[in-house]
């Protein structure tokens, strides 16, 4: 986890859980709130699956990853936050390396069974970001463009570009739950994709 100084990382390859949906997060029942809530049904089957018939190999107990999500507008490079209801998203949640696309898959139709709701949204999710800038945010998401505006003072300094593209997103991993912490001491880690430029 960084510290609230940006820095450059080299994401690896990881498995998440993902839904894809589009609009403002913030609007009730949104699409983005109900993508949360496929997600954590979905994740909690996997984690106690160990009480249950279905057995998946290799599993030891382990901490819920917390949420994440990519986010991205059309035909802009970044993030607008004026506007939210512009936002496309994928939300997501780490799996475990000894969770495969099978088990995900028996996961989906126990919540779904348990829960009587379509979670065909839900798919398995491989995904390699590669180089970034990140940094840790301590505030309101809406305070998010200070914290970005230094990553990228200091991605540049380092001889990086941004390098956000259809591909390549603005990602936001949350380490606080908004509905227990008030909205000063939020903490959600900022990464942007970045690349090095040409002749340095």
């Amino acid at each position: 986890m960084p510290k609230d100084q940006p820095s450059i990382v080299n994401v690896p390859s990881m498995n998440y859980i993902a839904v894809q949906g589009k609009g403002d997060p913030n609007q009730d029942d949104s699409e983005y709130k109900q993508s949360v809530g496929l997600l954590y049904a979905t994740a909690f089957t996997i984690k106690m699956s160990k009480k249950g018939e279905h057995r998946i190999a290799g599993y030891f107990d382990y901490v819920m990853p917390p949420l994440e999500g990519f986010w991205w507008q059309e035909h802009i490079r970044g993030v607008d936050y004026s506007r939210k209801e512009d936002f496309n998203f994928i939300s997501l949640i780490r799996l475990p390396d000894f969770v495969t696309q099978t088990d995900l898959e028996w996961a989906v139709a126990e919540a779904e069974k348990k829960k009587e709701k379509d979670f065909s949204k839900v798919e398995f999710m491989t995904y390699e970001e590669g180089l970034c800038v990140q940094c840790m945010h301590i505030g309101s998401y809406d305070n998010e463009p200070a914290t970005v505006e230094k990553m990228h003072a200091f991605m540049i300094a380092q001889g990086y570009e941004l390098d956000i593209n259809d591909k390549r997103f603005h990602h936001e991993i949350y380490l606080s739950d908004p509905r227990r912490v008030v909205p000063e001491k939020l903490k959600t880690v900022l990464r942007h994709p970045v690349k090095r430029i040409l002749g340095e």
